[in-house]
């Protein structure tokens, strides 16, 4: 079902970009392009439908039908997604101790107590001066 619903989608997809290549534009006559109120300006009269955009408006409606359907589809076989949040519930970092930051008298280095690290972990790699 989603093969040949995917098919038919790509071939109206072609059709529908052929069939409006190939209409005329709305103010594609001279008086269009002074703002003259000619037979195809967009606000002005309006002739019957063509065969085009008979075709345009058909082919439409199918692209948005097939277009919807495919995303349904789609989201249908998935199981239901994940978000992050479903992730993080189930998952809950180790709480961590603050690290106690002590000030010094102006012109003394600071010096910075870590915490102590269980067995099992590596400690931080310290910079040395």
């Amino acid at each position: 079902m989603l093969i040949l619903l995917t098919i038919v989608h790509v071939i109206v997809c072609i059709f529908l970009i052929i069939v409006v290549l190939l209409q005329s534009g709305k103010a594609a006559d001279l008086a269009g392009a002074f703002g003259g109120m000619g037979s195809q300006t967009a606000f002005g009269p309006r002739g019957s439908a063509t065969l085009l955009s008979k075709a345009t408006t058909v082919s439409a409606i199918v692209f948005m039908i097939t277009s919807l359907s495919l995303s349904i589809l789609a989201t249908r076989g998935s199981g239901g997604v994940k978000t992050v949040l479903d992730n993080g519930s189930k998952q809950t970092a180790p709480a961590s101790t603050p690290v106690p930051v002590k000030t010094s008298a102006p012109g003394q280095p600071m010096k910075i107590q870590l915490p102590a690290v269980p067995q099992g972990q590596q400690a931080p790699a310290q910079k040395k001066k």
